[in-house]
């Protein structure tokens, strides 16, 4: 506590002028290149080509995941900068970039940019309340480690590691550790991919013998299909001093599906997922896109029910999305959920997204859809905190200005 109290303010902080004058690139940190740079893409969130595809093409998440929220415990200087560096080239050395390795990202957050007095300049804002049915915490971290992998083993060592005594990874000693520089407020935990909501369904939230045991996610469907998420470019911020980097929002959603399993059939759980223009068999033909008919008023007045996806579909630009999901299931806390990551190059293409999915625009087209009922998933969720994050390109991942 002593710490964190000395670097409360920015006055306080000593040994950052120096740094935060400039950019915090490997060279002006006395460091070399680094080693694996030619094998690593410069852009910190850009994991698609490293991703396994499923037949159709459509890029596969890695099975399990694990965000560190960190506050910092010293002041920013060139030393803590150079630390952070070395600890994460240490990770880069002991992994490939790859599912079977590990993909990794350092962000950072609203409380950093407050503390070095640049909140206002960065691309980044405190998150907003955004639906009058959700009431979250509103939260604010330095930074973010964001890990994923399809070996959960990888994801523990690398924890035990940067934020214990674990001496060394794959045979790489561990010289250089982030719990020098942060300490870890909270640990976001979850997964994706066959089998693994069903075996994690003893849960609150989720009625027994539900999901299938092919399911990817807790309710059932898989939602990764290319042509319904924005592309690594879209989302990349294109100029100024932040460009190469993105944006990052973390929102924990509670998911509560006894109804959505024991109370609706497959075709009631396609119609609050897609759209009531779907039938199940449609469903199942579905490649790399949901071919909507964007007629989202349409149907809230034929049907009394309108679907996620259709609803969302109306933030698109040039029939694309404008956000890059990487979310995932949980089960922190003893609760089904899903931690929503999402990418973008504005903060604002979210909240227009979002904006998209409260849908209530379509109250006054049918009785039946209210905030909640019969407006896609939003009876099946519930918002219980969010925060924002910049994700810079990897030569300035290390106290980025």
């Amino acid at each position: 506590m002593r710490r964190l109290a000395a670097i409360s303010g920015l006055s306080s902080l000593s040994g950052c002028t120096q740094l935060l004058t400039r950019r915090s690139e490997p060279s002006e940190l006395g460091l070399p290149p680094n080693p694996r740079a030619t094998e690593l893409p410069t852009r910190q969130h850009a994991w698609n080509t490293a991703l396994d595809t499923d037949t159709h093409g459509n890029a596969l998440s890695p099975r399990h995941h694990r965000v560190l929220l960190l506050d910092l415990t010293t002041a920013p200087s060139n030393q803590a900068a150079r630390t952070v560096e070395l600890a994460i080239r240490t990770i880069e050395a002991a992994y490939e970039w790859a599912p079977s390795g590990l993909l990794h990202s350092l962000a950072w957050g609203t409380k950093y940019y407050s503390r070095i007095g640049r909140l206002g300049a960065a691309p980044i804002s405190r998150p907003r309340v955004l639906s009058r049915t959700d009431n979250p915490e509103l939260l604010s971290f330095d930074a973010a480690l964001v890990l994923a992998s399809d070996v959960p083993s990888h994801l523990t060592a690398v924890d035990a590691a940067m934020f214990g005594t674990r001496p060394s990874l794959e045979g790489e000693p561990v010289d250089h550790r982030l719990d020098d520089v942060f300490e870890v407020v909270s640990r976001r935990t979850g997964f994706v991919g066959e089998g693994l909501p069903a075996a994690h369904a003893d849960v609150e939230g989720v009625p027994p013998g539900s999901p299938p045991e092919e399911a990817p996610l807790f309710t059932g469907f898989f939602s990764g299909l290319t042509k319904t998420q924005a592309t690594e470019d879209r989302v990349t911020i294109e100029r100024g001093e932040y460009a190469g980097g993105t944006t990052m929002h973390l929102a924990h959603l509670r998911e509560s599906l006894d109804r959505w399993w024991e109370g609706l059939d497959e075709s009631d759980r396609v119609a609050r997922m897609f759209s009531p223009e779907f039938s199940p068999d449609d469903v199942a033909r579905f490649t790399d896109e949901v071919p909507f008919a964007d007629a989202v008023r349409e149907h809230a007045q034929e049907f009394g029910i309108v679907g996620h996806h259709e609803k969302v579909a109306r933030a698109r630009e040039n029939g694309r999305p404008i956000i890059l999901r990487r979310d995932f299931n949980t089960v922190d806390g003893g609760q089904a959920g899903l931690h929503f990551l999402s990418l973008q190059r504005s903060l604002e293409d979210f909240r227009k997204t979002r904006r998209a999915m409260n849908g209530w625009y379509l109250r006054d087209d049918h009785p039946s859809v209210t905030d909640r009922e019969n407006n896609g998933l939003l009876n099946f969720i519930t918002v219980s905190s969010r925060a924002n994050f910049y994700v810079p390109p990897r030569d300035r991942r290390a106290f980025p200005k």
